[in-house]
Order: structure tokens, then C-alpha cells, then sequence
């Protein structure tokens, strides 16, 4: 029997399809660049950018919490669709950074926008959620449970990194981005996606502690697991592999070639997989959207707010065709290809 979780699902889209209208991002004011990385840890400008191509990152504040950056992100992708909460009947968190292990980080966004009553929940999926999230609100509106869903990718990860170890710490920064979805009654919208999971390699990138497995303990603290841990070169090899096949087999399914792509909007993980995804669909540089020089790996904020400086700084065509693409823990991988 064929081995799904290792090859990936992919769904290929008929009439009926979803379709963005509103989009929000909020990043921290607080930046943190390598400059200032050369005072905490044993590392250097050149070697941060010659490695991951990150420059500085935003950090969120002490009293901000996940939701508070998903609350931002949210509003904005509401007010850009000339909507309110009210108008809102199901609120989707993709995030890793959860306010709390329960209630979900969905339901304190639900709380702080007053979308009384609506359901609320979260989806873990590693630095993937984003994706897996746009394929969970497709099929709960083509089935007609929801009309109009609230998709947010907001993330602290600053909150679980550790700050004296310098092969993590220079990788990662705080954001969120949103999105509106509805049915499309046009030829715009989401049109194939491809999505998959290897929990064999989960150990590759994990937050250890803090859970059933290993609860909290002041073994488990001094341990330093509740901070994320990475086997970088091991991610390095699998997400170049995913990433390219996910976004292959998103095209194919949509009827596409490579040559039909306007925009890939690829994981902001680490410069090198970027470009190593771009080689893949032999795509020019200036079709790869790039933004980790300014904001490091935000995990599932990184593609909605690559989406969202795209769509604000008015680089987006009607009839563009969109690919976005992402890998993260679990070890999860997910493409989709979106018609502007």
C-alpha cells in the first residue's frame, strides 16, 4: 500500500472554491537585529546573513501575548474587508505559540474581537498551520458550515526560543497575519493545494517540555526544554525536498506549469531553502517573495504576512497566480495555488 503520510494528499478543485477578502499583518515594534545578537551571543553579522540571509527580526513586548498580535493582524484583515466581527462565523488560529495549552488562543481572539458565540479553535501544524488552515476553511465553506471564516497565523516564538544558544536564537521573530475567506463566485480564488505529514521525523524540530510527555518540572526548566529545539541540517534537507515537491504537485493538480507561477511565497525559514525552492520550479528571483532579512522565521506568520506586503505595497494583478508553500514540525509540508 502506498505510504500517504510520506507522499502527500492533494485535492483538486472544481467549481466551487474560497477566495480571500480582507488581509491584515501586525508585527512588534521591538527590533532586534544582529548588532545587537553580537552582545548576547557568541556570533556575528556576517555570519548570521551568510547563513539564514535574516538582518533583524521583531520581538514581541513582555505583555504581549500571542493572541494580542492575532487581535491586530485580525482587525485589520476585517477592516480591509469592510467587515465586522459580527459578520464572522468561525475563527481558525494557526499557531504554534499558543497563549495557553488551553483554552485555545482562538478562543481569547474570539474574546478580545466580541465575536460572541462563534466557534473558535486552534490548528497545530508546525511553521505549515497557515496552509493547513486555508484547506480546513475550504472544505467548511464549499460544504456550506460556514459562510465567512477568520484565518489567523500569529506567533511569539521569541516567547520559546533560547536566548544563549546562537544556532536558534538568530533565526527567530514575532508577527501574525490574516485573512478573510469566503466562497468565490468568481474564476478568483484558492485553487489546488497538497499537504502532508511525517511523524517520524518530529524530533527533527520540537518544544520538548511543558507537555503529557514531559510535564513541567523544575528538572524539565533547568534541562532548558521548555525552549524549541532544532536539528538544523537534518530540517535543511527535508524541507528543500518537501517544499519543492508540495508545490510541484499543488501546480499539477491545479492543471499549471511553473511557467504559469507570478509569485511563490515560500516559508521565510532560511534564505537557502528559499532559493533552493525557487531553483526547483526554475523560477526568476524577482517571482520568489522574500522578507526574512526583516522579520527572521515568524513560523506560520510568515507566509500571511508575505501575502499581505505583497497586497499592500499593490504588487498583486487580477489573474495573478499565487503559490504558497511552507514546511514545519511534525515534520508537516503544504502547498496551494491561489488565482488573485
Amino acid at each position: 500500500m502506498e505510504n500517504k503520510a510520506k507522499k502527500g494528499n492533494a485535492t483538486s478543485k472544481n467549481k466551487q472554491k474560497i477566495k480571500i477578502v480582507g488581509i491584515g499583518s501586525y508585527t512588534p515594534d521591538k527590533v532586534l537585529t544582529n548588532a545587537d545578537l553580537e552582545k548576547m551571543v557568541d556570533t556575528s553579522d556576517e555570519w548570521i546573513v551568510s547563513r539564514t540571509g535574516i538582518k533583524e527580526r521583531r520581538i514581541a513586548s513582555d505583555d504581549q501575548a500571542t493572541s494580542d498580535l492575532g487581535i491586530e493582524a485580525g482587525r485589520l484583515a476585517l477592516k480591509d474587508a469592510g467587515l465586522t466581527a459580527d459578520d464572522i462565523d468561525l475563527i481558525l488560529v494557526a499557531t504554534n505559540t499558543t497563549d495557553t495549552p488551553f483554552p485555545s488562543t482562538a478562543c481569547w481572539i474570539q474574546k478580545a474581537l466580541k465575536a460572541d458565540h462563534v466557534p473558535a479553535f486552534d490548528i497545530s501544524a508546525g511553521c505549515t498551520a497557515f496552509i493547513y488552515g486555508m484547506i480546513i476553511a475550504e472544505s467548511l465553506i464549499v460544504s456550506g458550515t460556514n459562510k465567512r471564516i477568520l484565518l489567523l497565523g500569529p506567533e511569539t516564538l521569541s516567547k520559546v526560543t533560547n536566548w544563549k544558544n546562537r544556532n536558534t536564537c538568530i533565526l527567530f521573530g514575532d508577527g501574525a497575519g490574516a485573512v478573510v475567506l469566503e466562497e468565490s463566485l468568481d474564476d478568483s480564488g484558492m485553487l489546488s493545494s497538497y499537504w502532508g505529514a511525517d511523524g517520524n521525523l518530529a524530533d527533527l524540530l520540537s518544544l520538548p517540555g511543558g507537555g503529557s510527555r514531559i510535564p513541567v518540572t523544575h528538572d524539565m526548566v533547568d534541562q532548558n526544554l521548555h525552549y524549541l529545539h532544532m536539528k538544523g541540517n537534518e530540517v535543511f534537507k527535508h524541507a528543500v525536498k518537501r517544499m519543492g515537491e508540495a508545490a510541484v504537485e499543488s501546480l499539477k493538480e491545479a492543471g499549471l506549469t511553473t511557467d504559469d507561477v507570478d509569485y511563490l511565497i515560500p516559508h521565510q525559514a532560511n534564505i537557502r531553502i528559499i532559493d533552493a525552492t525557487g531553483r526547483r520550479l526554475k523560477l526568476p528571483p524577482e517571482k520568489v517573495f522574500v522578507n526574512i532579512h526583516k522579520y527572521g522565521n515568524m513560523s506560520v506568520a510568515t507566509v500571511p504576512v508575505g501575502l499581505a506586503e505583497l497586497y499592500q505595497e499593490g504588487k498583486l494583478k487580477k489573474g495573478d497566480i499565487i503559490v504558497m508553500d511552507a514546511f514545519g514540525a511534525g515534520f508537516t509540508w503544504a502547498a496551494l495555488v491561489y488565482r488573485w
